[in-house]
């Protein structure tokens, strides 16, 4: 085995993902993607589908959209254990409003990037691999190059989110940091032949937005917004029934509700907090 098998370009739909999908089909980065994943939390904002449309039909390779289910209805649904205790699956990172005043309780762990974003692709990577060349692969002893490389579009002022695939048989790779570019080269990148500007990807009740993102749904996708915030509510209402899970969830760091915050105010401000979703498949 002397080559991998496949090259599969994790596509987010933001604008690093998107423009390393473009550069592949200009036949800048090579060789050209077997696929692209797209892994749907049908959550993302209205217009990251519309662009999801005009991307797939501008691209040689076939785009295959896979998704573990609607991550808002999923995060919200209160479940029973054998044991009558309550939970919830995909827990989402949001801050948590200690019941002590003047105490905060912390940020939940962070699920829904493994079962909504990278389960999901690796299903399909397997799907597309196929059984046997992985079993051969693995009776070799496992030799270099490893089956399946994994493109991923993290851009080199994100190049901290880099990390090894967790699975023995996909090899990531960072095609944008190999290149030296950064988001803004990306969009120079796209601007210079004339295509649209891709929309920011990320769950529309993404807790990692900055103050300029929620200021920007707010104003310029109030639908969006007001998903958001409704969410928010139906998730309190949710872990309100958890027992182990002490504390109010908030969206935003400052721990009022969304609709009430104010995202010009210094002493709130949140940054953008996508450095923290390490493993480079949300917000590119």
């Amino acid at each position: 085995m002397t080559t991998p098998m496949l090259h599969i370009l994790s596509l987010g739909a933001g604008v690093q993902s998107s423009t390393l999908a473009l550069m592949a089909a200009a036949g800048e980065i090579t060789p050209m993607p077997t696929a692209a994943i797209f892994a749907d939390t049908q959550a993302e904002p209205a217009s990251v589908y519309q662009w999801l449309d005009w991307l797939e039909a501008h691209l040689p390779f076939p785009v295959h959209r896979v998704t573990a289910g609607d991550l808002a209805l999923v995060s919200a649904t209160v479940r029973t254990a054998r044991n009558g205790n309550k939970y919830t699956d995909a827990q989402v990172p949001l801050y948590l409003r200690s019941p002590t005043p003047g105490e905060r309780a912390g940020i939940q762990r962070r699920q829904c990037t493994g079962d909504f974003k990278i389960d999901p692709i690796h299903r399909q990577i397997r799907t597309l691999l196929g059984g046997d060349p992985l079993r051969a692969w693995r009776r070799a002893g496992r030799p270099d190059p490893k089956p399946v490389r994994q493109w991923i579009g993290i851009s080199l002022d994100e190049a901290h989110r880099m990390k090894p695939a967790r699975p023995d048989y996909i090899e990531n790779v960072w095609p944008l940091v190999d290149r030296r570019l950064t988001r803004a080269d990306c969009l120079a990148w796209m601007a210079a032949r004339r295509y649209p500007v891709p929309p920011r990807s990320a769950c529309v009740f993404c807790p990692y937005h900055s103050d300029a993102e929620w200021r920007r749904l707010k104003t310029e996708d109030p639908e969006a917004f007001e998903t958001a915030a409704q969410w928010e509510e139906t998730y309190q209402d949710a872990l309100a029934q958890v027992a182990r899970i002490r504390g109010v969830p908030f969206l935003h760091q400052s721990c009022v509700p969304l609709r009430l915050v104010n995202f010009t105010q210094a002493d709130t401000a949140q940054p953008n907090l996508f450095g923290n979703e390490c493993e480079g498949m949300c917000g590119v």
